[in-house]
């Protein structure tokens, strides 16, 4: 069920009267849907056109928040897609206006962008859909080359307009977003609006070279090599994600498609279970069923009895399902759940043609011997190709509104705990983002906490060492025998190349915890440190 398909807002009208800020504040509920509109390019100097995609590209991952769930670029442009309009078409306010009514999104940015030879100036404004306001104008301006640092700094500007109780510092925020090359992130945005296969490869190889870790020009490449069934260089460019970063989630379940048609079904069953172990998708838990059942294992049984669960609507994993039974000897199961196949799809001749068989009482043993003896042909199980996170996400989002419509009801600091608890499941699953959000959650409802500020401290430990560094110490401050605030403040410092300063606190920590396990690591680390 694609639920985001319907959720896209195209909107650009003009209102009698215009909302301050505090109105459109106070119209904003705890979580909503946001879409960002490629920016209008008024601007006459040649070259700038591939700017106007870049918007959505950086405003989408800066505005994310347990706020705002962002609509991909793929989600809006299925949306201009089935209203038959061209995305790179100047829609008129009327015809926008149309639109929005058939759409139900929550917020929409839109904006302009021009630069006059010497400075860039980009101008945001922030649409609430319900409320029927538009934002004051938001305005962020400098040189060319700090383009992406503008584009932060205006999600920073609208994020205050959502909740400014919630934010660190502009400065901070800009800060944590990390450095991009404006060449390398030029050619990612080239690629990702080109509709040549050969261009888009030519482009995210050059945004790769120019910076060798840039997580998503890997990521499109590779999806970009899969589309093309070049399954080997997808799996190469796919393994390349790193499994720390937020989109190792679809990284490695295209890894495990192009495993499974190449053959490596143990590397194809590796990348399906790194997902499925951080996010329970139906057709991740199918895949891993297709693929233990090509190695033999009896655990697809398992596999496909959950996706049945989970979605009873969907034929192939009913088929799957049969298929599996009926290689295990289960014929009456087997048939069950063809005929359920066939109830939901009256054609599928590979489900008639096995339970016809069943029928006939030509099964004996349906063992793959069996079939090879010409008996009975078993059909091979049915993997799915479709990522549908985005799904998955919006019924969390609508999981987590709940949540806070009941937390809303207790006190701060319970409500607080919530967020903290949260936050450390994420960052038990190396998912650093989304922990971090959770914990400047937890901070703004109780700044107190130092469970909150030690989990911020860890979510921004790999990224940034000063923000981390305030946070670790904030910690200790509330909680002076935080040992876990002292050894984030000992990494911190051996990051620094400051082993001795490491060393005295990784000694409270022991003092504290002669038997702490991290810290004793920790230990042999800076001794090995020092001795060189």
């Amino acid at each position: 069920m694609k639920l985001l398909r319907y959720i896209i807002a195209l909107v650009l009208v003009s209102f009698g009267s215009i909302g301050g800020a505090a109105q459109t504040r106070s119209a904003i509920p705890s979580a909503r849907t946001l879409v960002v509109l490629p920016f209008e390019n008024t601007s006459k100097a040649p070259g700038l056109e591939w700017i106007s995609e870049s918007f959505p590209e950086v405003l989408g991952k800066r505005l994310a928040s347990p706020l705002l769930y962002i609509v991909s670029r793929e989600d809006r442009s299925y949306a201009f897609d089935r209203a038959g309009i061209p995305a790179n078409l100047h829609l008129s306010r009327a015809t926008l206006y149309r639109i929005a009514e058939q759409m139900d999104a929550d917020l929409v940015v839109l904006g302009a962008y021009s630069f006059d030879g010497q400075r860039f100036t980009a101008r945001a404004q922030l649409l609430d859909m319900k409320a029927l306001s538009l934002s004051p104008e938001q305005v962020e301006s400098g040189a060319l080359v700090k383009l992406i640092d503008i584009q932060t700094a205006l999600a920073w500007d609208l994020l205050r307009l959502v909740n400014p109780n919630a934010l660190p510092s502009r400065d901070q925020f800009v800060a944590a977003a990390g450095a991009i090359r404006l060449d390398a992130f030029e050619n990612y945005v080239r690629g990702v609006i080109a509709t040549s296969r050969p261009v888009k490869i030519k482009h995210f190889r050059d945004a790769i070279r120019l910076s060798p870790d840039y997580t998503m020009a890997i990521l499109q490449l590779a999806r970009t090599y899969f589309d093309e069934r070049d399954y080997e260089q997808a799996a190469t460019w796919f393994a390349r994600v790193p499994r720390s970063d937020p989109a190792a989630r679809e990284a490695n379940f295209y890894l495990g498609l192009a495993a499974y048609y190449m053959g490596d079904f143990a590397k194809s069953e590796e990348a399906f279970d790194f997902v499925a172990s951080r996010l329970p998708l139906t057709e991740v838990y199918n895949n891993l069923g297709v693929v233990s059942g090509r190695r033999g294992k009896r655990a697809e049984i398992d596999y496909f009895q959950k996706t049945v669960k989970a979605d009873a609507s969907d034929p192939d994993y009913h088929f799957n399902l049969g298929v599996a039974l009926y290689r295990a000897g289960d014929f009456a199961g087997a048939s069950r759940q063809l005929r359920e196949t066939l109830s939901l799809r009256p054609t599928d001749s590979e489900a008639k043609s096995l339970l016809d068989s069943i029928a006939a009482g030509g099964v004996g043993r349906a063992s793959d011997s069996a079939a090879q003896s010409g008996r009975t042909k078993i059909p091979m199980a049915r993997i799915k190709r479709n990522y549908d996170e985005t799904s998955f996400q919006q019924l969390a989002l609508e999981i987590q509104n709940a949540a806070e419509a009941r937390l809303a009801k207790t006190d701060p600091r319970s409500h607080a705990e919530f967020h903290v608890a949260r936050g450390r499941e994420f960052l038990a699953k190396g998912f650093n983002a989304e922990a971090e959000r959770d914990f400047r959650e937890a901070i703004q409802l109780d700044p107190t906490s130092s469970a909150a500020h030690l989990g911020l401290a860890r979510s921004l430990e790999d990224i940034n060492d000063g923000s981390a560094r305030t946070e670790a110490e904030a910690a200790l401050r509330l909680e002076p025998i935080s040992t876990e605030a002292m050894l984030v403040l000992a990494r911190l410092d051996l990051k620094s190349n400051q082993p001795q300063a490491a060393e005295e606190y990784v000694d409270r920590a022991l003092a504290l915890e002669p038997n702490n396990s991290a810290a004793l690591a920790l230990k042999r680390t800076i001794a090995e440190k020092l001795a060189k």
